[in-house]
């Protein structure tokens, strides 16, 4: 370790640079932890385009004359311009990474820059290689980051990048990390001011395939009555999908559970959800085990999965890389180049079409929208494939999606209903619902609804209380959030937990801090709204049944045992529960403020002609011998079939005589005949 008085005389005697393993964690540029204040320029281009752009891989706006631009430009192209960090603190500098200006048009990058470092700002000193100015290597192209590591770590307040050579073709601007580990100082209150520690005992550590799969056996092991390893399918290199399920009662669906759902890792380079979801599986099996009273009603009443990565293959991809050096986008798509998250049915175009012909809820329902043939002959990933049947199969009433690159929490719709339109609210008719959902994890989160934070990228998300309407931030058809809203009961959020995708080790205790109530408390929302079971009038439940609700049109439906969940913010509602050949039944649901769905049960009756289909079916259209003799009718007269008349009853024990029509197999003879009630056959 050297002060930065020793450091020129080192760089004087040293004549070769040795390659050394990168010591301190980036200080922060990309995930905002150093602020716009300690960012300087020599000058710039425009305010756009100023120092406090000049971050790792911060992205631009689609147009030039955009408020927030995709990196820092000097106003001026020579080798005296600079940029440059106050740390605040002595620290111990130990590399730089750059990039180029994220840009649609144009095609700006440092291709080679020296380092200074300073204590006051006013005297600088030049990284020296022998007796001549260090030169390091910069970019090549705008996108992919460059690492360049110091021979020997420098001591100091303050870093400036100089860049001394640009691509012919555009102008000097770059993005930049710095990597340095701050000096132990007591007295500074600034760092005490903004450091965050946690309590919590958990393996903070980024996870590679094998020991994802292996952490999650230890927590099994930790915790084997109420958690459970499953898979749901492969990914295109043939890794499996791990799901790792906590319940009281793990692989059954227990009558009147609600079953919740975390899902990351849909694109492979935005790690921080897939790390968010193993700490929150420690996490939750320690404070069961503790006897934490709110996890152990979660774990009790709620069967949770939770599904860390859905793109294994591009994880690793991201993997290899490393932290802050796989830019904006390695490892995000598929093996075989797909967005899973945006590789499902676009359901939003067949029902809006279906509404536009009026031909919604008469031939497509305004729920379960079926998926179309076409959609199996399209280049779908398995990974999504594995993941529709998975959502198929069990299910969900709510889910979260963690992404990563902003901060935010957006919901459906995702796609916009015009369709020469890139951005435009969409709501859904449970849109109410959602911005709750959505408000419940952004407010409890940290920095999401912190109106002084700074902003990501381009968006003031916090402007906002930290949600969006998916389609009013940008159009995708396709996502995963729209297909569950339309097809499944699941009403599907995406969480964007981070401005950094792939934030360092080191940054991963803050990020766990930032999120872990707000984990916790989107999870409890499963339990908000009303819950019932369906069943006929000898008690047994009824699948399928359609649950609506007056006002809202969306329904959802019953599951194999007859329960339901129904998401639903605080008021009286009008509930209607509905099965082929069951006549509806309607009641007022009330749903209070208090923690805890409303119960909400129905019975409802066979209706009359169900059941008279049933004896048709049963008795293969022959006419019903009471004697138990045989007919001696001739079998063309030998069918005879009671059609109920409008107001007529079938139900058990109605007093009332049944009216109706007879045929009697004769086409020309149709007679009027009223059976008295006890003269009815018992299967009546």
């Amino acid at each position: 370790m050297m002060c930065l008085r020793h450091l020129h005389a080192f760089w004087i005697r040293t004549s070769v640079s040795v390659f050394i393993p990168p010591e301190c964690p980036p200080m922060g540029l990309e995930t905002l932890k150093i602020d716009d204040f300690q960012l300087h320029a020599s000058t710039m281009r425009r305010y756009s385009l100023g120092a406090h752009r000049g971050r790792l891989n911060i992205q631009a706006g689609i147009y030039e004359d955009e408020f927030y631009e995709g990196a820092w430009c000097a106003g001026r192209n020579d080798p005296l311009q600079w940029f440059e960090v106050d740390a605040r603190r002595l620290t111990k500098f130990t590399g730089v990474i750059t990039q180029g200006r994220s840009s649609l048009w144009s095609s700006d990058w440092v291709t080679s820059y020296r380092v200074l470092v300073s204590n006051d700002s006013h005297t600088w000193v030049t990284m020296k290689n022998g007796t001549q100015d260090m030169i390091f290597r910069g970019n090549v192209e705008k996108e992919i980051p460059v690492l360049n590591e110091f021979p020997v770590p420098a001591v100091a307040r303050y870093i400036r990048v100089n860049p001394r050579s640009w691509f012919s073709g555009g102008s000097v601007c770059m993005r930049v990390e710095i990597l340095g580990c701050p000096m132990p100082d007591p007295n500074n209150y600034y760092h005490r001011r903004n450091e965050i520690t946690t309590t919590d005992n958990l393996d903070f550590r980024h996870h590679g395939y094998k020991e994802m799969r292996q952490l999650m056996k230890i927590v099994n092991e930790m915790c084997p009555n109420i958690t459970r390893i499953y898979n749901i399918g492969k990914s295109h290199n043939g890794l499996k999908l791990y799901a790792f399920e906590i319940s009281d009662n793990p692989g059954e669906h227990e009558l009147g559970e609600p079953e919740f759902r975390y899902t990351a890792g849909s694109h492979g380079n935005e790690v921080l959800g897939r790390e968010l979801l193993l700490l929150l599986m420690q996490f939750m099996c320690q404070e069961y085990l503790s006897g934490n009273p709110r996890v152990r009603r979660l774990v009790e009443e709620t069967r949770i999965h939770l599904l860390p990565s859905i793109n294994p293959d591009g994880y690793e991809v991201a993997f290899e890389a490393g932290s802050e050096l796989g830019g904006w986008s390695l490892g995000r798509w598929s093996q075989d180049g797909l967005d899973i998250h945006h590789n499902f049915p676009d359901l939003n175009s067949i029902l809006w079409e279906a509404e536009a012909k009026k031909l919604s809820p008469r031939k497509v329902l305004n729920h379960h929208v079926p998926i179309p043939e076409w959609y199996q002959s399209k280049n779908v990933a398995m990974e999504t494939r594995a993941l529709i049947t998975w959502m198929e199969k069990i299910p969900f009433v709510l889910g979260g999606n963690l992404q990563g690159g902003e901060l935010v929490v957006t919901f459906p719709f995702d796609k916009t209903r015009s369709v020469d339109k890139t951005r435009e609210p969409t709501p859904t008719p449970d849109d109410h619902v959602f911005r709750w959902l959505a408000f419940s994890y952004a407010s409890t989160h940290r920095l999401m609804t912190d109106a002084s934070r700074r902003v990501c990228h381009t968006v003031d998300f916090a402007k906002e209380d930290g949600t969006a309407n998916g389609a009013s931030w940008h159009t995708a058809a396709g996502s995963m959030n729209d297909f569950s809203y339309l097809h499944t009961n699941c009403f599907e959020l995406s969480v964007f937990v981070g401005c950094d995708k792939f934030p360092h080790e080191s940054e991963l205790p803050h990020e766990w801090e930032n999120n872990r109530e707000s984990l916790l408390v989107f999870m409890e929302q499963v339990h908000r709204g009303i819950k019932g079971v369906v069943r006929d009038s000898q008690g047994r439940g009824i699948a399928n049944a359609v649950i609506s609700v007056e006002g809202i049109n969306h329904d959802i439906r019953t599951v194999s045992d007859g329960d339901y969940w129904r998401l639903l913010n605080p008021g009286e509602y009008k509930v209607t529960a509905k099965a082929e050949g069951y006549v509806p039944s309607s009641k007022v649901c009330e749903v209070g403020y208090e923690m805890g769905a409303t119960r909400c049960d129905f019975v409802i009756a066979r209706s009359n002609l169900s059941r008279i289909r049933e004896i048709m079916e049963k008795y293969r259209k022959q006419p019903v011998n009471l004697s138990g003799r045989p007919s001696l009718r001739h079998p063309r007269r030998n069918h005879r079939v009671l059609l109920p008349h409008k107001g007529a009853s079938l139900h058990p024990g109605t007093p009332e005589p049944l009216v109706g029509t007879v045929h009697t197999g004769d086409t020309h003879q149709m007679t009027r005949t009223v059976v008295p009630f006890n003269s009815r056959p018992a299967f009546l």
